[in-house]
């Protein structure tokens, strides 16, 4: 197989560095568990294997020849940015205390609900529609990607390769920020520091969310 290798890995690392709507679903929930953190990661990974064999059997080309597929898409996963920022906004809201009142300085962290087969479940999912809803990467897969293929080999199986390497990459770098994101859940157990946390993340969403729906 004749690829680029140091160009490839170079875009690939730049494009996981920039922050995007993985990366605020990795982070955030990272610091409510490092088990939640670790299933949205892999949910993000497993998106993007869907994109790649996607784009192998030729959807991601209809997809993104077609205005309205490619609409549907992109205000589906706008959609879902948003109804994650409100989820976070009214939980800052929630836990909230009142000005004066004498409360303990410090709180549990919290876990994201229930036991940790609910917190995996939770943060897989949240990473896996969150990388799906995203036109942008099946748009790697098509236009990024194959920059970086020779015409020795195959292109299919180079693309697949590269794929699969984009993939592990990926996996390496999400368990990287969970391991760090999740040190931060000691200075996050403060009650203002959370509330403050969570307003923050919530309207990051809500942010990126209004942007991916009104991107041309």
């Amino acid at each position: 197989m004749s690829v680029d290798l140091v160009g490839f890995l170079g875009v690939v690392l730049l494009a996981y560095v920039v922050p995007g709507p993985d990366f605020l679903v990795v982070l955030r929930s990272a610091t409510e568990h490092p088990t939640k953190g670790r299933a949205a990661a892999l949910g993000a990974q497993s998106g993007l294997c869907v994109h790649m064999l996607a784009a192998a059997v030729g959807l991601s080309v209809v997809a993104a020849r077609s205005p309205v597929i490619y609409d549907a898409i992109r205000l589906g996963g706008a959609g879902y940015l948003v109804y994650l920022g409100v989820r976070a906004v009214l939980a800052a809201r929630r836990t909230a205390r009142p000005r004066g009142a004498q409360r303990q300085a410090i709180a549990p962290v919290a876990t994201g609900g229930g036991g940790s087969g609910s917190r995996w479940r939770s943060g897989f999912r949240q990473g896996l529609l969150t990388n799906m809803l995203n036109p942008k990467a099946a748009l790697f897969f098509l236009s990024v990607l194959p920059q970086f293929v020779h015409g020795g080999g195959s292109p299919a199986r180079q693309i697949f390769l590269l794929g699969i390497l984009d993939v592990l990459i990926g996996v390496a770098y999400w368990f990287g920020l969970v391991a760090v994101a999740a040190r931060l859940r000691a200075l996050l157990a403060r009650p203002a520091i959370r509330h403050r946390w969570e307003l923050t993340t919530g309207w990051l969403f809500i942010a990126v969310g209004v942007g991916v729906a009104v991107a041309a």
